[in-house]
């Protein structure tokens, strides 16, 4: 399994509207040959003396941070995934999205472990 892990902060006043929008582009994910996606809404989080969430994201008042993963049979399925779904005109552009883009955190992750 591959894993393309993201951690975004979402202002807490659009949280619905986000919801929404990870909705529709999940089913591009999902067309285009994600097996798994999972978005959640972090609770509880401190600011950390050195490294956290929080900090990773540069949280500003009034935002939550968000931690989504995408899960693919295996690295070329979610590299075609990406360039399939990122082409396609109902993904939208970036000012579309419900969130900053640019404070966004991601990337792929090979598994080393699974366990149930």
């Amino acid at each position: 399994m591959y894993v393309e892990g993201l951690l975004v902060p979402v202002p807490k006043a659009r949280l619905d509207e986000y919801r929404a929008w990870a909705e529709r582009i999940s089913d591009l994910f999902l067309e285009y040959g994600a097996t798994r996606v999972v978005e959640s809404v972090a609770e509880g989080l401190d600011m950390g003396k050195i490294t956290s969430f929080p900090r990773a994201v540069q949280l500003e008042d009034g935002e939550v941070v968000v931690f989504s993963w995408l899960e693919f049979p295996d690295k070329p399925t979610r590299d075609a995934c990406m360039t399939q779904a990122f082409e396609d005109p109902r993904m939208g552009s970036p000012e579309d999205m419900p969130m900053d883009g640019k404070r966004m955190i991601f990337a792929g992750f090979d598994t080393i472990l699974e366990r149930s």
